[in-house]
């Protein structure tokens, strides 16, 4: 088991997929600083219920049972005066306990899920390449920089479902997947109903 500090966040981060944020609490300047400093990362996890505004209080969130380790790709001051950082997903992971520091910060004891092992998209979900890259060419994702083995299946599926217009619990749900083929079948029908 490893301790690690969270950001829990209404939205979530995929394995390969990249996210910008704003940083601007005190708490979260410091654990980017610390973890920029020792070259370590943090977990996201997902915001089931409360807001991340209610976090800074005593009020009790509920998180998801799993989340995403964030390695900073990238920084920079924001015109607005906030930090601005992009973050990647790498491997996820499941939360045995959490806590907050006295700081506000919240932390968890984690147990890291094994990498996913790089497989060829199935015949049925080689569609997905060109709309990945299609959505790679919009000017928005291009500034995040991602980069994808178009070989790695799941690489392809969570950098695709990274950048679709689906919501949280969706994502979260096939977050947890551990089957290719059940993911290529999700997305499948995601990529159906968008297209109406």
């Amino acid at each position: 088991m490893t301790d690690i500090p969270l950001f829990p966040l209404g939205t979530l981060l995929l394995p390969h997929g990249r996210l910008p944020l704003q940083i601007f609490e005190r708490r979260y300047i410091d654990m980017i600083s610390a973890c920029m400093r020792e070259g370590t990362g943090f977990g996201v996890v997902w915001i089931r219920t409360g807001s991340e505004v209610a976090q800074a209080s005593k009020t009790n969130l509920e998180l998801g049972a799993y989340g995403t380790m964030a390695s900073i790709v990238d920084w920079d001051q924001l015109p607005n005066g906030l930090l601005g950082i992009t973050i990647e997903g790498g491997s996820r992971f499941h939360i045995n306990e959490t806590w907050r520091e006295e700081s506000g910060l919240n932390m968890a004891s984690v147990e890291m899920d094994p990498a996913f092992s790089a497989v060829a998209l199935p015949e049925t979900g080689r569609s997905m390449i060109d709309v990945l890259a299609g959505l790679q060419r919009h000017p928005e994702v291009r500034k995040l920089g991602m980069t994808v083995d178009t070989g790695n299946a799941w690489e392809v599926c969570f950098a695709l479902l990274q950048l679709l217009p689906v919501g949280s619990a969706i994502k979260y749900d096939l977050l947890g997947l551990n089957d290719i083929n059940e993911l290529v079948e999700a997305l499948d029908e995601i990529l159906t109903e968008l297209s109406g």
